[in-house]
């Protein structure tokens, strides 16, 4: 008896063209929502500089080369231009106060002062002169007084004697008037003489004044003048060690030309140029430090010249403690100069990677190996670390080499 064949529903053909397709569409699931679509690209790892996130103090700060300088020097400019006869101290030489370092000639300059010499004796000796006439005149005046005092002297006995004998009526009229007017005239002469010698003693008085001035202030000029020769010959205002260019005798030297130096040998400063960028944070009393022989040395900043010259300017720095032994004007020295106080912080060391994001993001070592992009906020800077605001961790490794060769890649599989 036949029998009826019933037909299924599930063959494995259609199991399989099912199973397929189930397949095909979860990698489609899959690569649209759970596939990595970031651009990759291999790279040797030790063909990379790798640091650590770390947390730790950050000291601002930046690196300077400064110069040493003496803490005191003294220009030596000539007061009097000439030729050099003599040079007596070279270049280099260690001076006292008073020390001859030139001796120059100035030919003109010696007649001059002949000259001026001649003119001031004999506004001296007019002066002199014109005293000794006041002093004469006083003198006559004194003898004036004298001789009308003599005069009454002689005539008042007599005028008191023929008075009385007249008003006894033993003298005539006559004879008494005449002596009463000798003697009247002579008081009158005397008070009138006296006014004029008064008023001629005040004046003179304040002529003799202006004439002791006078004669004060030639003579300091006299003196002023003699001592232009002595410009001539050049000594050392202060000890020290001079520093000046080659001169050689016979060689002209202008008035106010600047011909040397004189350095204090006893205290020194650094002059340190930095960037202008730096100028609205630099102020008196930062501090930085440098390393010579071993040993540290801080330093102060004392002065600061606003003026740009080149995209710098410039500083001076003072040693807070004594001098290091053995530094020689000129030398160079790196200074770590401080521009803030010390804060603890997340730390990235510096690299290349910053040219190359301007620190808005960095690769990130992942837990497989590799590295992968990720955005950050980096804050202050100084030459070792940045400090980071946002993006990493304390531990997380960072690739801080430069990334030009990197592209646009998103993910670095570490080799």
């Amino acid at each position: 008896m036949d029998r009826k064949i019933e037909k299924k529903t599930w063959t494995p053909r259609k199991i399989a063209w099912f199973a397929g397709g189930a397949a095909v569409l979860l990698g489609i699931i899959y690569q649209i929502g759970f596939a990595d679509h970031r651009s990759t690209m291999n790279v040797e790892r030790d063909r990379l500089s790798i640091a650590t996130v770390s947390t730790g103090e950050f000291t601002d700060y930046i690196l300077v080369s400064g110069q040493i300088e003496p803490a005191q020097t003294f220009y030596l400019d000539a007061v009097e231009g000439g030729m050099v006869a003599q040079v007596v101290r070279e270049s280099g030489a260690l001076v006292d106060a008073g020390d001859t370092i030139l001796i120059m000639a100035n030919s003109n300059l010696q007649l001059d002062v002949m000259q001026r010499e001649t003119m001031l004796y004999e506004q001296i000796n007019n002066v002199r002169r014109t005293r000794l006439l006041l002093d004469q005149n006083d003198l006559s005046q004194q003898g004036q007084l004298a001789e009308i005092d003599y005069q009454i002297s002689l005539l008042e006995p007599q005028y008191k004697r023929f008075k009385e004998l007249h008003e006894k009526k033993l003298v005539s009229d006559r004879e008494f008037e005449e002596v009463a007017e000798q003697y009247e005239y002579n008081l009158k002469r005397k008070e009138l003489t006296y006014k004029s010698y008064q008023s001629d003693s005040l004046a003179r008085s304040y002529q003799l004044n202006q004439l002791r001035l006078s004669e004060s202030r030639m003579n300091a000029s006299l003196t002023g003048v003699g001592q232009i020769l002595n410009n001539l010959v050049i000594k050392a205002p202060i000890p020290g060690q001079l520093a000046m260019e080659q001169i050689e005798v016979g060689q002209a030297i202008n008035s106010g030309e600047r011909y040397g130096q004189i350095d204090v040998l006893d205290e020194f400063k650094v002059r340190v140029p930095i960037d202008e960028l730096y100028l609205p944070r630099i102020g008196q009393g930062l501090r930085g430090k440098f390393t010579l022989s071993g040993q540290d040395h801080e330093l102060e900043i004392s002065k600061i010249y606003p003026t740009i010259t080149n995209g710098r300017f410039e500083v001076d720095m003072v040693f807070t403690g004594e001098s290091p032994k053995g530094i020689r004007r000129g030398q160079s020295v790196r200074i770590r100069l401080e521009l803030g106080d010390s804060e603890k912080s997340l730390l990235l060391p510096t690299g290349g990677f910053f040219k190359d994001t301007g620190g808005n993001w960095v690769f990130v070592l992942n837990t497989s190996g590799n590295a992968e992009k990720r955005n950050i906020r980096l804050g202050r800077k100084n030459p070792e670390y940045y400090e980071v605001l946002d993006g990493l961790v304390e531990g997380e490794k960072v690739i801080v080499s430069g990334y030009e060769n990197f592209g646009t890649n998103e993910v670095l599989e570490l080799k």
